[in-house]
């Protein structure tokens, strides 16, 4: 009989990411993360389909309520309203949960295939986000544009409350990405094109 203990995923889940950084991602089994974790295989597969969804686990309900915030922020420029959204989620963006985030992104980095993953997950996301532009009236290309945007702000956002020192807040570091985006647009946007045609014409 499969043995019973509170807060098994949280277990689980940290054992996996500690044999992951000693051993690598590819040579840990889930027998292993079970023994760790002082539980078996069958409550390990009770919590997770395989030994990847440890590090992405979370993302389903990260995207459902990045989605959910898009549907209430303010009207403002697609953009605007994504990074309205991404500020919201900084109950996913604790303190407690920093060094779990940013050893777990060491581990994905590391790893080819956990990289095409995440990738994918991001991607995944970007389309979420434009749908729910779309939902808000927000038409295309624009709400595609404003959805891939707030992707750049939040992975580089994400990259940096991983490895602030000393510790940054969420909302704030999304604000400041988002400030830095802006004024790179600004200074390298696209020339004025009447005055370029003028330039062609003589």
């Amino acid at each position: 009989m499969a043995r019973w203990t509170p807060d098994a995923r949280s277990r689980l889940a940290k054992a996996a990411l500690a044999l992951y950084i000693e051993h690598g991602f590819e040579q840990t089994t889930v027998a292993e993360i079970a023994g760790r974790a002082g539980l078996t295989e069958r409550t390990f597969f009770r919590h997770f389909a395989d030994k990847r969804e440890v590090l992405f686990g979370g993302s389903a309900v990260l995207e459902a309520g990045l989605v959910a915030a898009v549907a209430q922020v303010p009207d403002g420029r697609p953009l605007d309203m994504v990074v309205a959204a991404l500020e919201t989620a900084g109950t996913f963006f604790m303190d407690d949960r920093r060094a779990w985030a940013g050893q777990r992104q060491g581990v994905i980095e590391a790893n080819t295939s956990l990289m095409e993953r995440e990738l994918i997950k991001l991607h995944a996301l970007g389309g979420a986000l434009a749908g729910a532009l779309v939902r808000r009236g927000v038409p295309e290309p624009a709400a595609t544009l404003g959805a891939q945007a707030g992707l750049v702000v939040f992975w580089q956002a994400f990259g940096r409350w991983c490895h602030a020192d000393p510790p940054a807040d969420w909302g704030a570091t999304v604000r400041q990405v988002h400030r830095e985006l802006g004024a790179v647009i600004t200074e390298n946007g696209p020339p004025d094109r009447k005055k370029g045609d003028r330039d062609e014409r003589g």
